[in-house]
């Protein structure tokens, strides 16, 4: 049994995890601040002796009693709506948050994992995205409060295992999906899926012809666990690395959904990446993983969680 430390880990990602290592019969101690997670996703788990839940804002310096084998840091809102909204709490979760949590795992000398995001890549011109890849990212610009939160914590993983000697590694999640998502968190996934349930008009920014590549969560936590689980360092990418656009994405939640819902087109949002699409190469030779669910599969199932919520 290890006993874990999962930041964010109300959240859609942190509580998947959660139940991961539940089931794997760890202990779990699960630290959020519920500014964009939610208890309701932890129902499964809240009352039961090998978790405990933990509110706290992780920017603020904290400590965990007893042995710590892994430390996990997913804390962050990662939702361009929340860009706007929370920005300074954003940057100060990526920098302070970040400090902590590894201040935690140097003190343990516990196995530390950054979640870090394809944000870093910006709107990239190399493609698809390699962990080599420096990114091509507007430091001032309305993303840029989570792409340089992200780019920031990476550096600082790296300053503790070359300064301190603390074991990290980090893996660059890209566009996830799946139950446990929030309803209006304003990812795309979720906007079109609840807007087909009400058959309000799909919105697509641009002409929708900028492309994402999803993973469906479980093999987004199958992925990052065979990198916590690994002697790896990385960064490595996390994703499908099958591309759609968001035309093509909106007609495939329509059918799926069976929804009377038209599609409506705004103007495009300021840079957002024109294509977004992993290498996982260093994922299949280093951790021997690769996605399973294709995208109609994972979306029938992200549909369905989110009809018994509306």
């Amino acid at each position: 049994m290890a006993r874990v430390v999962i930041s964010g880990g109300a959240g859609f990602l942190g509580s998947n995890l959660c139940s991961e290592f539940i089931d794997r019969g760890d202990s779990v101690v699960c630290v959020d601040n519920l500014s964009t997670g939610n208890l309701d996703n932890l129902d499964n788990l809240i009352n039961l002796q090998n978790f405990e839940f933990v509110n706290h804002d992780v920017s603020e310096s904290f400590a965990i009693d007893g042995d710590v084998d892994f430390v996990m840091h997913l804390a962050s809102p990662a939702s361009p709506v929340d860009f706007a909204r929370i920005p300074i709490q954003i940057l100060k979760v990526g920098g302070l948050g970040t400090h902590n949590m590894l201040g935690i795992a140097k003190a343990k000398g516990a196995r530390f994992l950054l979640a870090s995001t394809s944000e870093v890549y910006g709107d990239p011109s190399v493609h698809p995205q390699p962990e080599s890849y420096w990114g091509n990212v507007n430091p001032i610009g309305p993303r840029s409060v989570y792409d340089e939160a992200k780019r920031f914590a990476e550096a600082l993983t790296m300053a503790y295992k070359n300064a301190h000697g603390v074991d990290v590694a980090i893996v660059r999640i890209f566009n996830s999906y799946g139950p446990k998502m929030r309803l209006d968190d304003g990812r795309v996934v979720s906007n079109f899926i609840t807007q087909a349930l009400r058959g309000s008009p799909i919105t697509i920014y641009g002409e929708g012809t900028q492309t994402r590549s999803f993973c469906y969560v479980t093999d987004q936590i199958a992925g990052q666990l065979a990198l916590l689980d690994s002697s790896e360092t990385g960064p490595i990418n996390i994703g499908n690395p099958v591309e759609n656009t968001m035309l093509e994405l909106a007609e495939m939640v329509i059918k799926i959904t069976n929804s009377n819902s038209k599609i409506s087109f705004e103007p495009l949002p300021q840079d957002d990446p024109s294509r977004r699409c992993p290498d996982l190469s260093l994922a299949t030779s280093k951790l021997d993983w690769s996605p399973k669910v294709d995208l109609a599969e994972g979306l029938l199932k992200t549909s369905e969680y989110f009809s018994k919520l509306l």
